[in-house]
């Protein structure tokens, strides 16, 4: 079983479908799962740690983030940095990070941790540089997948 402290996820196409549903008046929605919220509740119980980083800055994000009690940095052009930043930060050994991407702005900061992990619908550079594809589609229980690969019973 892999050893893993840290879970960093992008939101939108992992925790979503990557679709986004805008409103007449601006407001926007999207869908998320609830097997992903119960996968996060399982790795944090477990002692890992479940950290949103996210290039969009949205009110979406950080209410599920809220609800779940998971770290949430948005607004974040520069992806790498941040996790850059954290693994300086927590002195957490990159090899016991796993960064779950799904699109081309999360390959340089995927390439800096031990595990990446793509869903089954990321674009295909992401999968190519994945060290697990998980069955699922972003926003249909991928967090809940790495659950139970990481988690026993």
């Amino acid at each position: 079983m892999l050893e893993i402290n840290l879970v960093i996820l992008d939101f939108d196409g992992v925790l979503t479908d990557n679709k986004v549903y805008v409103f007449e008046d601006g407001r926007e929605a999207v869908v998320c799962h609830r097997s992903d919220g119960w996968g996060i509740r399982r790795l944090q119980s477990a002692g890992i740690e479940v950290i949103i980083l996210s290039t969009e800055k949205n009110a979406v994000v950080s209410a599920r983030a809220n609800k779940l009690n998971v770290t949430c940095i948005q607004g974040c052009e520069d992806k790498a940095s941040a996790v850059q930043l954290i693994i300086d930060t927590r002195s957490i050994a990159p090899e016991k990070i796993m960064y779950v991407g799904n699109d081309t702005n999360d390959i340089d900061a995927m390439q800096l941790v031990g595990h990446r992990v793509a869903p089954a619908d990321a674009h295909p550079q992401i999968q190519e540089i994945a060290t697990t594809v998980t069955d699922s589609l972003g926003g249909q229980g991928v967090l809940r997948e790495l659950a139970d690969l990481l988690v026993r019973n």
